[in-house]
């Protein structure tokens, strides 16, 4: 790896193509880049969140989610190549489960919001449904692993059981949405 990215400007993208992992080349704007620049930006957005130093164990959860997501990138970048199994999606479970115990019944609707972390933990969940439905897509045109598709979704539960649960670490309620308010 010390001379793979010793040349970042290389201007073969110049004619709106960019490479892939093996070695092909794909029209920048195509359903495979996009589900990977939606990957890319969750992987982004979840470090802007661990930048706003949520507890000590959820920052080892979301770097640990980090890893995976890159994993998952280069599942995309590299057609037919497998990184993430069941055993990734099996994780995510066990760690919503863990904090869905330490969490009330949910009756209502909730908001994004309550703590500036919880509120990062939202907005990364809507840039992961995102990158799920930019993978679904893909998915409709060319093969992609059951355990991807899986990941994306369960993470997206994941982060918002995650939001719920730093609002509650930090003594903060959720924020309930009100049906029938005054205007």
């Amino acid at each position: 790896m010390s001379d793979r990215l010793s040349n970042i400007v290389t201007r073969t993208g110049d004619d709106g193509s960019t490479g892939l992992g093996d070695g092909s080349r794909v029209a920048k704007d195509g359903v495979r880049i996009q589900a990977l620049g939606d990957v890319d930006e969750l992987n982004s957005v979840i470090g802007l969140l661990l930048a706003d130093a949520p507890p000590q164990s959820m920052a080892q959860w979301l770097e640990e989610i980090q890893h995976d997501l890159f994993d998952l990138g280069s599942e995309l970048a590299v057609p037919g190549y497998q990184a993430i199994g069941d055993a990734h999606v099996q994780a995510l479970e066990g760690l919503v489960a863990f904090m869905n115990e330490e969490l009330g019944p949910l009756k209502e609707f909730i908001l994004p919001g309550g703590l500036r972390v919880a509120a990062l933990a939202h907005q990364a969940r809507s840039v992961c449904r995102r990158a799920e439905r930019s993978v679904v897509a893909l998915a409709r045109e060319e093969a992609l692993s059951m355990p991807l598709r899986r990941y994306l979704n369960r993470l997206s539960d994941f982060l918002f059981v995650l939001a719920r649960f730093l609002n509650r670490e930090g003594g903060v309620p959720d924020v309930l949405w009100k049906a029938k308010r005054e205007r």
